[in-house]
């Protein structure tokens, strides 16, 4: 009895450790990042901005997301909620220039992250460059040791550009 109880102490005091290290590397990693990854589609920049800003379609074509709903008032901003495989995240179109520019940013303030990812579509030899901006900011520290050092900080994006690729029936490598 006392060698189980020993080992449950060593393994609860380990996880400890382990935990207090993650945090102390993490904060010590900046709260704000800058992340860009692109990739060139066969298609028009109208017809994948169009794609793009079709926000009620995404859940069809990215199988990270459930369901969207968007909320758009007249002569206001157009807010969206995306509930998908890691919860609800609630967003703002904050720019709209069609088939050129976009700018969407997160309205949560207490999901451990936040900022804004910045579209453009930009003709290219034939077909459309699209680029993803993320000027992020992750807050919460153990978050920010894994997006740094497990999952890399441009996952999500190209999740979301492999993602837009399919869409069109195309494949593409993020850069």
């Amino acid at each position: 009895m006392r060698l189980l109880i020993f080992i449950v102490v060593g393994v609860i005091a380990g996880l400890a450790l382990l935990i207090g290290i993650v945090a102390l590397m993490g904060s010590r990693l900046p709260k704000a990042h800058v992340a860009s990854r692109s990739i060139l589609l066969r298609q028009s920049p109208q017809d994948v901005y169009a794609v793009v800003r079709d926000f009620d379609s995404a859940p069809r074509w990215r199988s990270d997301v459930k369901h969207i709903e968007v909320e758009t008032r007249q002569g206001g901003p157009v807010y969206f909620r995306e509930e998908g495989k890691h919860g609800t995240v609630n967003y703002e179109l904050v720019e709209d220039v069609p088939a050129q520019r976009m700018v969407t940013r997160i309205r949560d303030t207490d999901l451990g992250y936040s900022g804004q990812w910045t579209y453009l579509f930009a003709a290219e030899n034939g077909g459309t460059r699209v680029t993803i901006r993320e000027d992020g900011e992750v807050s919460n520290v153990v978050f920010r040791f894994m997006s740094h050092y497990v999952f890399g900080q441009t996952a999500t994006i190209d999740s979301y550009l492999n993602s837009l690729a399919k869409r069109f029936g195309e494949e593409a490598t993020p850069q």
